[in-house]
């Protein structure tokens, strides 16, 4: 299985670059991770693959500090993946009717897919941080929604009870108001 991965996706500088960014922020590191992915976000330019663009933006916006900056590195990385999703033509998009367990490395298309429950997800609690929540519930409708077309699974099921616990917040905000 594992060499069925490495065939169909050839080695990727870029997101291994990105990745190492990931440790470093995870590692507790989180000014210098941002540096690296701001230094990236550079160099791949408004007009880079996609893919990359997404990937790279939906990890920024977790280096942020301000909640109004982590939701445009949000909204970046969904403005990429819509890009791409709609932009490809009918007959390059994959006929498999879910999509494969979490956003890791397959055809594009199918990853970017994956991507769309947790970065609606990721946007709406930016929306709650910025006490918005009617844009937080809309965004939650479309993660619902988008979360859906994932194959059964963990991943799947990790969405779906942060989509519910966010939930939560939001009526217990309404509740207290």
């Amino acid at each position: 299985m594992v060499d069925e991965r490495r065939e169909a996706t050839p080695e990727d500088g870029v997101l291994t670059r990105i990745g190492q960014a990931i440790m470093l922020h995870r590692a507790g590191d989180r000014e210098e991770a941002r540096n690296r992915l701001s230094a990236l976000w550079h160099e791949i330019g408004p007009q880079g693959d996609a893919f990359h663009r997404c990937t790279l933006a939906h990890y920024m916006a977790d280096t942020q500090d301000d909640p109004r900056d982590e939701l445009d590195w949000d909204l970046r990385a969904l403005e990429a993946a819509e890009g791409f999703v709609t932009e490809r033509p009918p007959a390059a998009a994959p006929q498999e009717p879910r999509v494969a367990d979490g956003p890791g490395p397959r055809h594009p298309l199918v990853a970017l897919r994956a991507f769309f429950p947790s970065l609606h997800l990721n946007i709406a609690a930016d929306y709650a941080a910025l006490d918005r929540p009617a844009d937080a519930r809309a965004q939650l409708r479309r993660a619902r929604a988008s979360v859906n077309a994932l194959a059964d699974g963990e991943y799947r099921q990790g969405l779906r009870d942060a989509i519910d616990r966010l939930q939560l917040r939001l009526d217990g905000i309404a509740g207290a108001r």
